[in-house]
């Protein structure tokens, strides 16, 4: 009788012990799956933005529409998906970035009815459309900050670092579809920016610290240089952009590259590192 009540007590000790240690694997899992969704909404942002100049500039290309939309319907899905907030200030984050997926989602599709009604946009409310953007990004980063910060949870260094390359990548391609459509850059460009020059060696120097970390695995390492190839497949037209522009060609590529990068992000993530 004693042996089975100091089994049972055993038991129940190991049951309270595994739930004391339950919330805290759900937690870390929790704000990890939520930054990723904000990550992918930013990328779905500013590549919705980067194609509507596409579309722009190669007077209403129906490839760039769809895309256009399926980059809107994947911004939505990750909004919608974000699990509970963890603080005040991340609640009012969260709130005012629905806000601002709203307008700008609104904004864009508007923009969209006027291309296919009248064959051109106005200029202001391309203008507007890029502050909409802006504003969404800035407010995204911001919650991406504050869910580490509130959770005290910190992205591991390397999987921060692909990420922000494939927004650094997406940004290019965006920069350079402004830059090509035909309507000019002073519009379309939306506030300050840094010139192409600029963004390129900010993207070429960190892809090879990428490449020379010495957690890579064989197949991450396979991957990097896969997009190495790429990169320097553009890197020159990128380099010269007020001269023959190609913005087809920067387009499909840079979207493989981030491809690749959201690929070898995720490795180190799974990783831990």
């Amino acid at each position: 009788m004693s042996s089975r009540r100091s089994l049972a007590f055993s038991l129940s000790a190991l049951l309270v012990f595994l739930f004391t240690l339950l919330p805290s694997s759900l937690l870390s899992a929790a704000p990890a799956d939520d930054l990723l969704r904000l990550h992918q909404l930013r990328l779905a942002a500013q590549k919705s933005l980067g194609d509507f100049y596409m579309y722009n500039g190669m007077e209403g290309d129906q490839r760039y529409a769809r895309m256009i939309g399926e980059s809107l319907q994947e911004g939505q899905a990750r909004l919608d998906s974000l699990g509970e907030m963890p603080g005040d200030a991340s609640k009012a984050l969260r709130a005012q970035l629905q806000t601002s997926w709203q307008s700008y989602r609104s904004g864009l599709q508007a923009l969209m009815d006027a291309m296919r009604k009248q064959g051109y946009t106005d200029l202001q409310p391309v203008a507007d459309l890029a502050d909409h953007n802006q504003r969404l990004m800035a407010i995204s980063q911001e919650l991406y900050q504050k869910i580490q910060q509130e959770n005290g949870f910190s992205v591991p260094p390397l999987t921060q670092k692909s990420r922000e390359q494939s927004l650094l990548m997406q940004n290019i391609a965006l920069d350079y579809a402004s830059r090509s459509a035909s309507v000019g850059t002073s519009f379309f460009g939306g506030g300050e920016e840094r010139a192409m020059d600029v963004l390129v060696g900010d993207f070429a120097s960190k892809l090879g610290s990428l490449s020379a970390a010495q957690q890579n695995t064989p197949q991450i390492t396979a991957a990097l240089s896969a997009i190495e190839t790429k990169w320097r497949y553009i890197e020159k037209s990128l380099r010269n952009y007020n001269e023959n522009t190609v913005p087809f060609l920067v387009s499909k590529y840079s979207d493989s590259i981030i491809e690749g990068l959201e690929g070898v992000s995720a490795q180190y993530a799974a990783n831990q590192q």
